[in-house]
């Protein structure tokens, strides 16, 4: 990709030549807007929220990189700026409203400024999920699609409590989400939500559904908790701990080979 210095690109893509059997993917890894869209005509502190990114996601996804050795796919831009987690025909695609919050720089988009910003940012995104799986598949035959996403603890919008430190996100295929559950309750000290605060059971989000399953491939979503990796020290203690855990549902499930077996 040729981009301008401003201009934020449209997906990164690391440790492409990772040789796990898994590609990490990070739909709302990015806050950034590009410039000529002035911001949206919001103020810094809105794109800071959990409207604009899901915080502490690219930071967990690069950690991952590295200590799997899995490649790793990341947004490139806000998810108010186009949201790579919808369906191109979702009406949420391109926010007018946030968890409360308008939107001005969204407000009243023709055809031509929503096609722009799918052939910009969303379509290039997918293609390189795509093209990663695809090289993944001529190392591994069943290599396993992960979707990293963190929730806010209090929507703006609603009365709610979002009690759980971490949610996993499935629907009709269990072969990686039971087997995580498991794994992530044996941490002992953690609420963990079966499709909470998010369901696949009503499709939500896309990508997992659009690149795993429609793909036949092994899946998951999760959604860790903002508050608890908002510091460099959660931060750590949550890729450990989802190192940890992918590593026992990748073995469990039949993907990877247990690290004493590989000898």
């Amino acid at each position: 990709m040729t981009e301008s210095p401003s201009e934020p690109p449209s997906f990164r893509v690391l440790n492409p030549q990772g040789r796990a059997p898994a590609v990490l993917i990070c739909d709302h890894a990015s806050r950034a807007v590009p410039p000529a869209l002035r911001n949206l005509g919001l103020p810094d502190d809105e794109l800071l929220r959990h409207i604009g990114w899901d915080p502490g996601t690219a930071a967990i996804a690069e950690r991952l990189a590295h200590a799997l050795d899995a490649p790793a796919v990341l947004s490139g831009v806000s998810r108010l700026v186009i949201d790579c987690n919808r369906r191109p025909d979702d009406p949420t695609l391109i926010c007018e409203v946030s968890d409360g919050t308008v939107v001005p720089g969204n407000r009243d988009l023709d055809d031509a400024e929503r096609e722009r910003r799918l052939a910009r940012y969303f379509r290039p995104y997918h293609a390189a999920i795509a093209d990663t799986l695809d090289a993944a598949r001529q190392r591994s035959a069943q290599p396993a699609l992960l979707s990293i996403h963190s929730f806010t603890p209090a929507l703006r919008a609603k009365d709610e409590a979002r009690p759980w430190h971490i949610g996993v996100v499935w629907d009709r295929d269990g072969r990686l989400a039971k087997p995580l559950l498991q794994a992530l309750q044996d941490e002992g000290d953690l609420m963990v939500g079966d499709n909470l605060p998010y369901s696949g059971r009503d499709h939500s989000g896309y990508s997992i559904f659009e690149h795993g399953q429609n793909r036949g491939l092994h899946h998951v979503m999760i959604e860790v908790r903002q508050d608890l990796v908002s510091s460099e020290a959660g931060i750590s203690e949550w890729a450990e701990r989802l190192e940890r855990c992918f590593r026992r549902m990748l073995v469990e499930a039949g993907i990877l080979v247990p690290a004493s077996s590989a000898a």
